[in-house]
């Protein structure tokens, strides 16, 4: 099916502030949001939780995410439920205990260290630099958590290195066929939002591997994904990524950003999947 394409909404993202930014935290909203994201032509809903008070702080809650799951599935019964599993630290009790509770289709997981780092203009730091911990030995707690609960692991790489070091999971043994990769590209630390660099990147991924982009930005973020559409990746979009729709215009919401996925798919020859060929393409059901 190399005419299809897997368009995942990427829902809401944390600590972006609701009050500013148009990202749905209640479940609710979580709902009617992945309902326009699924109309438009999505068949993967990646979502993160959010502290209901404020609705930018990142929680675990199985209460919440069932709820959210629940609510979502009544809306779009088929579509494909990716959790998010990024903390910092060594305790994994969080995300793993939800995993375990919710038992998702997939699960997007951080397969090594980053130094997350941004600069303002003025020079300042925009945030105390700090370290995106990853190291093999939590890396195999989740992939074992995954696998206990029938989980299909997303591997989000955010530098070259990491993308090179899926080969060596693979052969390890650490991680087996299915996954999916997913190439993250706009943080400012990591690997850059270029399309002459897209082809090295795929070349150095485990061969046969499903992969996406992840593309973090405002006006380098769509021909990134035109160049992954015509090189027969998968795509991601949503209010976690970018605000911005390729004319500049913000968008209210995930809808206009899958639409125009779908249609930028549609212009390079390939059809967005629905959910039950999205299975096939990413775990082979």
């Amino acid at each position: 099916m190399s005419d299809k394409v897997v368009i995942t909404c990427a829902l809401n993202g944390v600590l972006t502030d609701p009050n500013r930014h148009p990202v749905p935290y209640t479940p609710e909203d979580m709902a009617q949001s992945t309902k326009d994201a699924y109309d438009a032509g999505a068949s993967v809903v990646h979502m993160h939780l959010r502290d209901q008070q404020m609705g930018r702080m990142p929680v675990w809650d199985p209460e919440l995410g069932q709820k959210a799951v629940d609510l979502i599935k009544e809306k779009c019964p088929d579509i494909i439920i990716n959790f998010t599993t990024g903390i910092i630290g060594d305790d994994i009790s969080g995300p793993a205990g939800l995993l375990e509770a919710l038992k998702p289709d997939m699960a997007a997981m951080n397969s090594g260290s980053l130094n997350y780092l941004k600069v303002r203009s003025s020079g300042d730091w925009a945030w105390p630099p700090l370290l995106f911990d990853n190291p093999v030995e939590k890396i195999q707690k989740y992939l074992q958590v995954m696998y206990e609960n029938g989980i299909h692991p997303e591997c989000e790489c955010f530098d070259t290195g990491i993308v090179r070091s899926l080969s060596l999971f693979k052969k390890n043994g650490l991680l087996k066929e299915p996954f999916t990769a997913s190439l993250v590209q706009g943080v400012e630390s990591g690997m850059p939002a270029r399309t002459d660099l897209l082809p090295i990147l795929v070349d150095e991924l485990p061969e046969g591997v499903s992969w996406q982009s992840i593309v973090i930005g405002r006006d380098e973020v769509w021909p990134v994904h035109r160049k992954t559409a015509e090189m027969g990746g998968n795509l991601r979009v949503g209010v976690e990524d970018t605000f911005y729709l390729p004319n500049g215009d913000k968008v209210d919401g995930n809808g206009p950003l899958v639409e125009e996925m779908a249609k930028m798919a549609r212009e390079v020859g390939r059809e967005p999947a629905t959910p039950a060929e999205a299975r096939q393409i990413l775990f082979g059901q």
